[in-house]
């Protein structure tokens, strides 16, 4: 069996947002999830720093007994021009105070797909 290779061309859409902050009541990677997956983003993912600081040049470590603290989250879409532009556009239309970054990246997948 032959093994299949796709590869795209697109974007890393990152942003970056202390993991209590909210919008909406809702906490702001929650809601910049849903708004993706509404918009029909086909994946993101939120990651948690260990540690890190910000332009205040405060640090900020996860400590054992924190259940909820001031780190980073990361939530990272990989997606083409539409679709970071769709994304971009529904968070400043929304007014959510978030930073972001966007990087060229080629994204693709090796093998077959699971069978259901």
């Amino acid at each position: 069996m032959q093994e299949r290779r796709m590869m795209t061309r697109g974007f890393s859409l990152r942003f970056y947002m202390p993991e209590k902050a909210r919008h909406k009541g809702a906490l702001l990677y929650e809601w910049l999830l849903e708004q993706a997956k509404a918009a029909g983003i086909p994946g993101g993912s939120a990651f948690r720093a260990l540690a890190g600081y910000g332009r205040r040049g405060v640090l900020h470590e996860q400590k054992f007994f924190e259940l909820q603290g001031d780190l980073t989250v990361v939530v990272e879409f990989l997606v083409d021009d539409a679709e970071a532009a769709r994304l971009l556009g529904i968070v400043e239309q929304d007014g959510a105070h978030l930073f972001w970054a966007r990087f060229p990246a080629e994204f693709g997948v090796f093998g077959e797909g699971p069978t259901s």
